[in-house]
């Protein structure tokens, strides 16, 4: 080595980039009564993850517009969604609860991604090509249905973003759309990353396919349970013998007596069923029995909610002046990168 050379100062290291603060985000639509396939296969992972970090869960009225076109039931399924998820345990001091439309900085915001998103991205949607492939009628909410879906997430630097296998390719679009506005304009958008829910493709219905308003097989939250006794006990199950033992793996209803009853009683009825001996009435009593002891609290919690409309009211007010904060400055960030602002942009990851 040279003399020169040792006398060359270390090349000071680069300080480590900061890694973004943890934001979970998810949505859930308004369009119907809470079933046990929504609870398995999304709620409950809202509540497990309310305390990581910040947490933003909304009510997405504005998706639900492409289906429900009756307003007083779009008004009244949002109401008993919000009753329902503080019901369930979604904590409003934990995490921001708030309706989708009372946030309009992320309708501007999708405009702004509008701008960005190649038509053959959207026509290669699984949403717009199921309902061309089957011949119904795609209007220009479900071919955009994937921007909007962007810009909800993207609005409050969302870092997480639990979804079902079927919303996968959302956030792949969400993704492609903030890098390519990012390209042009800067780093605008955090990227976020999906949290994969594989627990609601495992919940089955009353008929034995996957729980879902669209095969009417569904068994809601809280619905009154004599409602719910009825459809429990109609549960369809197969022909053999009493005596014949049973595989519970795969068996329907042992799945869904599976999802309420704890470990010990999951594994006696599991010995039941390879024994023998049983009729599938005894299985349904069982699941009414355990589904009645999981939800007893919190449907005590949704009446006493329903009983005072004001901390629903209050509540979501809260929620949506959180979000408004965190998204106006997300929009703001946006408008300034892409020329809207005579202000200079910011980095993506700013203060809420």
């Amino acid at each position: 080595m040279s003399d020169d050379a040792k006398n060359v100062p270390p090349r000071p290291l680069s300080p480590p980039r900061a890694l973004p603060p943890t934001r979970v985000l998810s949505g859930i639509q308004p369009t119907g009564r809470f079933h046990w396939g929504n609870y398995f296969g999304a709620i409950r992972q809202y509540i497990e993850l309310q305390s990581v970090g910040e947490s933003y869960f909304f009510i997405a009225d504005l998706h639900a517009l492409t289906t429900v076109r009756e307003p007083e039931r779009l008004r009244a399924f949002v109401r008993d969604a919000a009753l329902d998820l503080v019901a369930l345990g979604l904590d409003p001091v934990h995490a921001a609860l708030f309706v989708q439309s009372d946030v309009p900085e992320v309708t501007e915001l999708t405009w702004l991604l509008m701008t960005v998103t190649p038509m053959g991205l959207l026509e290669r949607c699984h949403a717009f090509k199921d309902k061309k492939s089957r011949g119904m009628a795609a209007d220009a909410g479900l071919f955009t249905y994937p921007v909007l879906m962007s810009a909800d997430i993207l609005a409050y630097d969302a870092t997480i973003v639990p979804v079902g296998e079927d919303q996968v390719q959302h956030i792949e679009v969400c993704r492609d759309l903030a890098g390519t506005f990012n390209h042009l304009y800067g780093e605008v958008f955090t990227l976020p990353k999906p949290r994969l829910v594989e627990a609601g493709a495992r919940v089955p219905g009353t008929d034995g396919q996957k729980m879902s308003k669209s095969y009417e097989n569904t068994i809601e939250v809280f619905e009154e349970p004599s409602v719910q006794k009825k459809k429990i006990m109609r549960i369809t199950t197969d022909s053999r013998p009493l005596e014949e033992p049973k595989e519970p793996e795969g068996d329907h209803l042992f799945d869904l007596f599976s999802l309420f009853a704890p470990a010990a009683e999951r594994e006696a009825m599991a010995a039941l069923y390879r024994r023998g001996g049983f009729g599938y009435g005894d299985v349904k009593k069982a699941l009414v029995a355990a589904a009645a002891d999981f939800f007893a609290d919190a449907r005590r919690r949704r009446a006493e909610l329903a009983a005072d409309p004001g901390t629903i009211d209050a509540i979501l007010a809260r929620g949506a002046e959180r979000a408004r904060a965190k998204a106006g400055d997300v929009l703001s960030r946006a408008k300034r990168a892409c020329g809207l602002s005579r202000l200079p942009a910011q980095p993506a990851g700013g203060k809420a």
